[in-house]
């Protein structure tokens, strides 16, 4: 059910066009820039949303700059890098920004997504050039004020550190003149600096929330107060979907701290003074659920349908065919098939689901961590019957995200217990109650042909593909029309003169997802896992047979011979160990990896290094990406080699990290990344990695084993039994 609508994208030129258009005033005389936000000023401090009301930059009078963040902190670090690209234009240094959330307004829309939303792997992208177009406008503006009220040439002004100086000696701070240059009007052209010039983007920098998350002042959803506060604990159905038939809740009432028990249609809460309070209460519930529509799924019951529908007629062509794959596949010296499989996966991030509401009357205050600040007003209002613009957002840290924060269901769950006990709630799930009723990232089958000729190179190449469009659950795309996230990597960069790819949309009917790097997983998993059984039975070097291919695509082959000669490839590795190597462009990035593995004791894997290669266009923060790298290919390791989800009845059976098992530090492997000198535009970095290794770990095992696991985990028993 589609419970928001999302804003057009804007091209770079509307961003622009609506930047020099709007009107700059100024506000505690301090300048500000860019649309104006919904309320007045007064509102919005009262609200405790934030304490500007600029769309992007504001100066204040004690020379304090802020920026109104659109992106979700999430630990990738966007405070940081957009603070960067705002500190490099002011020509101030990083210790002169603070950082607010943004608040929902179509000015903060993403323009790569269409909405007010961190995903994708697009926030550098998204602000490489507004925010510095930003900065530079307000530079310019306080230029000019400076050489209004001192009448000089504005060349013989210089903005830096925040100070304003010009000839004999005069001297400003930026705050001293943000009164004068808000009445000027905005440069419709600003200049930006040449990158050569950069002195903060491209260079390692602390980030700006390392001191607050490491003294504990740093707020979390979880960490939210509020003046009577009370706490809530939901009883959901153990089958998602399932609704409530009957309920007994009169033990619950009886218990200390309990102030309510109510039902909202997600299932029954219990609001008590304190969390534990209202978790055990909730423990004494007797519920009797109606299990739903998905009552009697099972994991293999997904896989096996989804299997079914690539038999159908229903596959939507991905790019134009090339050549006539059928014919060259019909003549081919060599014929290759191969079935790759995707199970359940859940984002599980460390802080569990959680929000704080406060509706009074037609008005509704919520506050907490989200990836998507539109979705979250909307949706709100939709199921209140309440004016989005008479909902104030404030997002805090996010505790983890990689997209399960993208959805909305725990936030409107706060939002109606409030209202129903008319007190400001705060909502907390349990581990158990998160890993359960969770937006699955889909179950995919792939099934992929190939014909080589006598010497062994592709003469065609049919990738078909089935899976579920979590953009038709979320966003409402009509059932006819391509899902583009879908289709991530299912065309690779390999030169092959027959070509076909086709994708079946189909809905199983459980409720799935975007999971950090979305279909590159499932695609890349078996596109670059074949490309390597082609070279082995061509009796080809996977790198040599690789580059073969990449004739026309000079970014790729670029990555993949660096990481392959920082990798030591094809020179003599310790006994017992092997390589696999992957390749993938993703996120306007481009990134291959090699891994080296060995067995244990008990035939599981371990991956003693991960060697990297990436070219991301520039940098704004190489310690960022870096991390961002490392996460994501510890992260990637987990469904490639450990866990799944699996369904009984409808049930989740996994309810924790002891049933759900994520790489342990002393499971990670040593992490070596080499990034691209490069002057291109920048590409994403939160999320390629990991979708890369899972194939380069896949590749690594049937080097060492002789053994091709087709299918995550790829785990001692799946060895075994490949």
């Amino acid at each position: 059910m589609t419970l928001f609508q999302t804003a057009a994208p804007a091209s770079r030129r509307a961003f622009l066009k609506s930047t020099t258009a709007a009107s700059v005033a100024s506000a505690s005389g301090g300048l500000m820039l860019g649309m104006a936000l919904p309320g007045t000023v007064g509102q919005t401090q009262a609200a405790g949303t934030l304490y500007t009301p600029n769309a992007w930059v504001h100066i204040a009078d004690d020379n304090t700059i802020t920026l109104l963040n659109a992106h979700s902190e999430m630990g990738q670090g966007v405070y940081t890098s957009m603070s960067q690209l705002i500190a490099e234009e002011l020509n101030v240094s990083m210790s002169q920004i603070r950082v607010e959330a943004a608040p929902p307004a179509a000015v903060y829309v993403n323009a790569l997504l269409g909405a007010q939303i961190t995903g994708g792997s697009t926030s550098v992208r998204d602000g490489w050039e507004k925010l510095r177009v930003a900065g530079a406008q307000v530079r310019e503006m306080l230029v000019a004020a400076a050489a209004q009220t001192w009448g000089v040439d504005a060349s013989k002004i210089k903005a830096e550190n925040g100070h304003l100086m010009g000839p004999g000696g005069k001297k400003a701070t930026y705050g001293q003149m943000a009164d004068a240059a808000s009445k000027l009007p905005v440069p419709e052209k600003p200049t930006l600096k040449d990158p050569k010039d950069f002195k903060i983007v491209g260079t390692r920098t602390k980030r700006v929330d390392t001191d607050a998350k490491v003294y504990g002042t740093a707020e979390f959803g979880i960490d939210v107060k509020l003046p009577g506060m009370v706490y809530a604990s939901l009883a959901q159905s153990p089958v998602i979907g399932g609704k409530v038939k009957s309920f007994d809740a009169a033990k619950a009432k009886g218990m200390p701290g309990v102030i309510d028990v109510v039902q909202i249609p997600d299932g029954v809460a219990v609001v008590a003074n304190s969390w534990w309070r209202a978790k055990t209460a909730r423990d004494t519930l007797a519920i009797e659920w109606e299990d739903g529509p998905i009552g009697k799924m099972s994991d293999a019951s997904l896989i096996a349908e989804t299997r079914a529908a690539l038999g159908t007629d229903k596959a939507h062509p991905i790019t134009p065919a090339t050549g006539d794959v059928n014919a060259a596949y019909a003549g081919a010296a060599k014929q290759l098939q191969a079935e790759y499989i995707q199970p359940l996966q859940s984002h599980s991030p460390m802080e569990p689901m959680n929000f704080t509401a406060h509706i009074q009357g037609d008005k509704a205050l919520l506050i907490g961590p989200t990836q998507f600040q539109q979705g979250a007003q909307g949706s709100v209002a939709a199921a209140l019957g309440l004016k989005p613009e008479d909902i104030t957002l404030k997002t805090t840290f996010l505790g983890g995200g990689f997209g399960r924060r993208l959805e909305l269901d725990f936030i409107v769950q706060a939002a109606q217990i409030s209202k129903a006990v008319n007190k400001p709630v705060k909502l907390l799930w349990t581990r158990e109650d998160d890993m359960p009723h969770d937006f699955y990232r889909p179950v995919a089958v792939h099934q992929l042909k190939a014909g080589l000729d006598a010497s062994g190179k592709p003469t065609s190449w049919q990738f078909k593909a089935a899976s579920q469009s979590i953009t038709q659950r979320a966003f409402g795309l009509p059932k006819d029309v391509l899902d583009p996230f879908m289709c991530e990597y299912a065309v690779t960069p390999y030169a092959v003169a027959n070509h076909q790819a086709k994708m079946v949309m189909h809905d199983t009917g459980f409720r799935v997802g975007y999971w950090r790097a979305v279909s590159h997983n499932m695609n890349a998993f078996a596109n670059e896992s074949f490309i390597d059984e082609l070279a082995k039975a061509a009796g080809k070097d996977p790198v040599a047979y690789r580059l073969s291919l990449l004739g026309d695509k000079p970014r790729h082959a670029h990555v993949l011979k660096l990481a392959a000669e920082k990798a030591g490839w094809g020179k003599p590795l310790p006994k017992g160990h092997a390589h696999g190597v992957a390749l993938m462009d993703g996120y306007d990035s481009y990134m291959a990896q090699v891994a080296e593995i060995s067995l244990d004791d008990n035939g599981e894997v371990k991956v003693h290094k991960v060697t990297v290669a990436v070219d991301l266009g520039q940098v704004v923060n190489p310690d960022t990406v870096e991390a961002q790298i490392q996460s994501s290919i510890v992260f990637g390791m987990g469904p490639a080699l450990k866990h799944k989800i699996t369904l009984v009845n409808g049930r989740v059976q996994q309810t924790n990290y002891n049933t759900y098992a994520p790489v342990r530090m002393y499971e990670a492997p040593a992490i070596d990344i080499t990034v691209v000198k490069s002057s291109e535009k920048p590409g994403g970095i939160g999320e390629p990695a990991t979708a890369v290794v899972g194939a380069a770990l896949g590749n690594a095992i049937a080097a060492l084993t002789g053994k091709r696991v087709r299918a995550y985990p790829m785990n001692a028993q799946a060895i075994r039994e490949a």
